[in-house]
């Protein structure tokens, strides 16, 4: 092989630094979704484990869930629990730093998300959730957006200034623990948590919370358990 045929096959340090980096990016993004597969995906998603007749999001044994299949269009990404799932308690800070838990929001039909003002894909669904608390939100349905930066709230009251979510409470949790506690594998992470304090469905990444499935979703949800007279 002549000198000219050896410097076209001759491969730069830069081209390796280059291949050695889309190489290190596909190895993060193979671990990412090994993950979060069982609770994201691009059609809708409900455990394969489960068996055909399960608890009903009221917690009654021997109903389908009523939010089978309506995970689709954008709610694809959603995950349906067949069977409501235990939440561990849980605890955050309102807008004034008082204390709040899992057991203050029983009652009510809670969607629970969590966010940090570095996280873009939360700045972009934010307004979403605002409309989506602004259309259902009530003494039966509420978001509750849980900021987790560190440093106090003021970063997390501009942010909602900012997006323009002037009808969701100030939530936050400095500590992160609830992103932990929850079993989140990224942000935003949503659980759709029922009346009597289970998860009954979780959705990994952002979604179009105004969208019509989304609202269809959380009726369903809500009509599931009718409050206590």
């Amino acid at each position: 092989m002549n000198a000219t045929k050896r410097r076209k096959h001759a491969a730069s340090p830069a081209t390796y630094a280059v291949a050695a980096a889309i190489a290190a990016l596909a190895g993060f993004a193979t671990v990412y979704w090994s993950l979060a597969p069982s609770d994201n995906g691009g059609r809708p998603a409900i455990a394969p484990e489960a068996p055909p007749e399960v608890a009903s999001a009221n917690g009654e044994s021997g109903e389908a869930s009523p939010l089978a299949g309506l995970n689709k269009g954008a709610m694809a990404a959603f995950l349906v629990r067949p069977k409501p799932l235990d939440v561990p308690d849980f605890t955050f800070a309102d807008g004034e730093g008082a204390p709040k838990s899992l057991a203050d929001l029983r009652g009510k039909v809670v969607l629970l998300n969590i966010w940090a003002t570095w996280c873009v894909p939360c700045r972009e669904e934010m307004p979403q959730l605002n409309a989506l608390q602004a259309a259902l939100g009530g003494a039966d349905f509420e978001v509750v957006a849980v900021n987790i930066d560190k440093g106090g709230p003021d970063k997390a009251r501009v942010f909602l200034e900012e997006t323009g979510a002037k009808d969701l409470a100030l939530y936050t949790d400095p500590s992160g623990k609830l992103f932990v506690t929850v079993k989140a594998v990224g942000m935003p992470t949503t659980l759709l948590i029922s009346r009597g304090g289970k998860e009954i469905g979780r959705l990994v990444g952002p979604a179009d919370w105004a969208s019509p499935e989304a609202k269809r979703l959380i009726e369903a949800a809500i009509d599931a358990q009718p409050p206590k007279s």
